[in-house]
C-alpha cells in the first residue's frame, strides 16, 4: 500500500480550519477562510507573501472577525497565487498605499524573515498593530529598535508561533495546565524536526544572514512554549549549539541545533533540525513533553507513529491513570483574541513582554551558539 504523504503547508492547513473541506486543494492553498456570519469587527491589510504561513496567519485573523481588505507584493507570481484564494482582495499598487490606509487596523505579514522586523517598525508608526509570521525578528538590534517603537506606539507587535497557537492539541494542554491537571510544571522539552523539501525552497532559506539561524527560525516557536508553560517572565540561554552537518553544498543552511533555557519558574530543552525522512507522512514529528510536580503531558503535533497518522494527540498522565485525549474539534482562539486586543487594547492573544522575551531567547542562542562539526 502507497504511504499517504502529509505536508507542513497541508497540516497547518487543517489546523487552521476543517481538514475535510480543505483536503482536495494544492499545497499552497492551505487556510483558505471559511464563510463568516458575522460583520466583520476590524479590516486588515497584508504586505509580504514569502512563506505559505501567511494563509494561516489570514484564516486566524478572518476566523476572528477581521475583514481582508488589500495586500501587496513584490512578486507577481505570489500575488497571483494568493489573489486566486482570495478573489476579493484588493491589490494595492505600493507597500504604502496600506501604511496609509486610515480604514485597516492591522497589517498581516510573510514577508522574508529578515525583512519582517523593519516592516514591523513601518507599520507601528503609521499608527497600525502588526502581526507577522516567525520569526518576527532576525538580529539583537532589530528586537532593540521594535522594543522602542513599540513603547511608543503602544501598538501591538505580534509573532504568531503557530505550533502553539494554531495546534490544538497544545491548546488543549495550556487549558488542562491552567486547571493544575500536572501540578507545578517544572520543564519543557521541546522537539521540531522539518523536511529540507530542497527542491521547492527559494534562496533565502539557504542564507543565514535572512533567516536568521536556525534557533531563531524554528526554535522560536520551542522557546514560546518554554515561557508560556513553565510561565516564566525572565529567563536566560544556558548553552546552544548550531551546525550544518549533513548539507555542505549549502554553506549557509544550518539542519541542527539545540538549546537549554532556564527561566525564574521552570527550565527548558530545545531541539530543532532538518532531518526529518521521507519515509514518515509528514513533515515533522514535532513533539511537546510538559513535566509538572504531579504528572506530564506529552503532545505528538502532527502524527503519532505509534498508531495514528492524524494530528493533535495528546497523553497526559497523572496520579490515578494513564489517558488519551483526541483534540481535532478543540477550538482555536487566537485569531479571536488577536481582533479583541486591536478593538480594545489589551494584551490576550500575545503579550508583549512574553513575545519579546522569546524572540530575545532564541537570538542570544543563536549568537553565543557553539559551532558544531563531525568528521565524516
Amino acid at each position: 500500500m502507497k504511504k499517504s504523504r502529509v505536508g507542513r503547508r497541508e497540516f497547518v492547513r487543517g489546523i487552521a480550519g476543517s481538514a475535510a473541506a480543505f483536503a482536495a486543494l494544492p499545497a499552497p492553498a492551505f487556510g483558505t477562510p471559511m464563510p463568516r456570519q458575522t460583520p466583520a469587527k476590524i479590516r486588515f491589510g497584508v504586505i509580504g507573501l514569502n512563506h505559505g504561513h501567511i494563509y494561516g496567519q489570514v484564516t486566524a485573523v478572518q476566523r476572528g472577525g477581521g475583514e481582508l481588505v488589500s495586500m501587496f507584493a513584490k512578486e507577481p507570481e505570489l500575488v497571483a497565487e494568493f489573489v486566486k484564494r482570495h478573489p476579493t482582495v484588493k491589490v494595492a499598487r505600493s507597500e504604502s498605499e496600506i501604511l496609509e490606509d486610515k480604514s485597516l487596523h492591522l497589517v498581516v505579514s510573510a514577508a522574508i524573515p529578515d525583512e519582517r522586523a523593519p516592516l514591523g517598525v513601518r507599520v507601528m508608526k503609521h499608527g497600525k498593530d502588526y502581526m507577522v509570521d516567525k520569526p518576527g525578528i532576525t538580529t539583537l538590534e532589530q528586537l532593540a529598535e521594535v522594543r522602542k517603537v513599540q513603547a511608543e506606539t503602544k501598538r501591538i507587535y505580534s509573532i504568531m508561533y503557530s505550533e502553539r497557537l494554531e495546534n490544538r492539541a497544545t491548546v488543549k494542554a495550556g487549558e488542562l495546565v491552567r486547571a493544575g491537571a500536572i501540578g507545578r510544571v517544572v520543564q519543557t522539552i521541546g522537539l521540531g524536526p522539518h523536511r529540507t523539501n530542497l527542491k521547492t525552497r527559494p534562496a533565502w532559506f539557504f542564507e543565514r544572514e535572512r533567516y536568521g539561524g536556525i534557533l531563531c527560525d524554528i526554535g522560536s516557536h520551542q522557546a514560546d512554549q518554554f515561557l508560556y508553560f513553565t510561565g516564566s517572565t525572565s529567563a536566560d540561554v544556558v548553552a546552544s549549539q548550531v551546525g550544518n552537518l549533513n548539507h555542505p553544498q549549502f554553506p549557509g543552511l544550518e539542519d541542527f541545533g539545540d538549546m537549554m533555557v532556564r527561566g525564574n519558574r521552570g527550565t527548558g530543552y530545545v531541539r530543532v533540525d532538518w532531518f526529518t525522512p521521507n519515509g514518515l507522512s509528514t513533515w515533522g514529528d514535532g513533539r511537546l513533553t510538559i513535566l509538572g510536580t504531579d504528572g506530564f503531558i506529552e503532545i505528538r503535533k502532527n502524527v503519532d507513529i505509534t498508531k495514528r497518522r492524524e494530528g493533535n494527540n495528546l497523553y497526559l498522565v497523572d496520579q490515578k491513570d494513564t489517558r488519551f485525549i483526541d483534540c481535532q474539534e478543540v477550538p482555536l482562539p487566537y485569531g479571536d483574541e488577536l481582533v479583541q486586543d486591536v478593538l480594545n487594547r489589551t494584551e490576550t492573544a500575545m503579550p508583549q513582554a512574553h513575545c519579546f522575551l522569546a524572540t530575545e531567547l532564541v537570538l542570544k542562542a543563536q549568537k553565543q551558539a557553539q559551532r558544531v562539526s563531525f568528521k565524516a
